[in-house]
């Protein structure tokens, strides 16, 4: 297995991980304008940041699935933050009412089907510093070449520096049938994965969960890369978010 999953952060910790209170850049990223991302979500336990996530509905944030296969302690999702750390006016915590994890989640083996729904205990209230923000509703592939944004609170480094402030980076959307070839991810990457890097620019362990845009809509859900962030035959790899518009919708009016 040369695969290294974009671990919650208190996974990690829980292994010695380096903390770090600042820092400039995920990985070949850098702190990002404070509140203009203001759908970014940081899914927090004890807190300490967990997973990142994404505010697609008053009620509901989506987020990756691997984040939430052990729950050892209640969530807390944190809205309205740049700062982990600082008493910003802007934020707002709500806890974790449900988890929906999709049925056919496959942590085995390739972490397929990586997605799942929060259902948080009250309502935000929508502000300058938080929104809801679209996703691609039409299932199709992004082209290779597309430019993309993608932001998080996860490493800025392989050593396990994390940053307080968030964080975002550029990347390019890599063709599924190079991103499914032996020199990169090889048989893993199926058809609700997209693949999106540049060298020395990446997601990394931490980032879970957060949104991948492309022109302006969510594209992606922030899944696995390689062994180390930022490896060139190893891009960031994403959970193809159109593939499920379907059962997301069907899980809201469910829980509703």
């Amino acid at each position: 297995m040369d695969q290294r999953y974009r671990l919650p952060v208190t996974f990690i910790l829980l292994f010695g991980a380096l903390q770090c209170a600042s820092g400039a850049m995920i990985i070949g990223g850098w702190e990002a304008k404070p509140h203009s991302r203001p759908y970014m979500v940081s899914v927090q336990q004890n807190g300490t940041h967990h997973c990142g996530g994404f505010l697609v509905a008053d009620q509901w944030v989506v987020s990756a699935a691997h984040c939430y296969t052990a729950q050892s302690t209640p969530y807390k999702v944190l809205l309205g933050a740049h700062s982990l750390s600082d008493s910003e006016s802007t934020k707002q915590t709500f806890g974790v009412a449900a988890i929906y994890t999709h049925p056919d989640f496959n942590i085995t083996r390739n972490y397929d089907n990586d997605i799942t729904l929060l259902k948080l205990d009250g309502r935000v209230s929508l502000t300058k510093a938080v929104q809801k923000i679209s996703y691609q509703r039409m299932s199709r592939d992004v082209p290779q070449g597309t430019v993309c944004s993608m932001a998080g609170w996860g490493w800025i480094s392989n050593v396990g520096i994390k940053p307080d402030k968030l964080q975002e980076v550029i990347v390019t959307v890599v063709g599924r049938e190079t991103c499914s070839s032996r020199r990169y991810h090889g048989n893993r990457i199926t058809g609700n994965m997209m693949c999106a890097g540049d060298r020395g620019k990446d997601s990394c362990n931490g980032d879970s969960g957060g949104p991948l845009l492309c022109n302006g809509l969510v594209e992606g859900i922030t899944s696995f890369g390689g062994m180390k962030c930022g490896k060139p035959l190893k891009p960031g790899v994403y959970t193809v978010i159109s593939r499920y518009t379907d059962w997301i919708d069907a899980v809201m009016n469910q829980g509703s």
